[in-house]
């Protein structure tokens, strides 16, 4: 099965209970992240709504294309500081 490398920063790493998880390649962002807050819950379904997403250290702004196997996506929350 091809997958995907999902690392979580942050509120999003407390929210999920995991630093860093495998998930299946060739859905969009929108379909993993949906996959995503069905397996860990409402908590980490509301860093997701809120959340940027790096794909291989690159910004992903369209999240509806495929996601090739191999890549790791970041999932970064809003971060407060100065």
């Amino acid at each position: 099965m091809q997958q995907v490398t999902v690392r979580y920063f942050a509120g999003a790493r407390a929210a999920a209970g995991v630093s860093e998880e495998s998930a299946s390649a060739g859905r969009s962002l929108d379909e993993l992240t949906a996959e995503l807050a069905q397996r860990h819950g409402e908590r980490l379904a509301a860093v997701l709504r809120v959340a940027s997403f790096l794909v291989d250290g690159t910004a992903c702004h369209d999240r509806r294309t495929p996601l090739p196997a191999g890549v790791t996506i970041d999932v970064l929350p809003p971060f407060a500081g100065g």
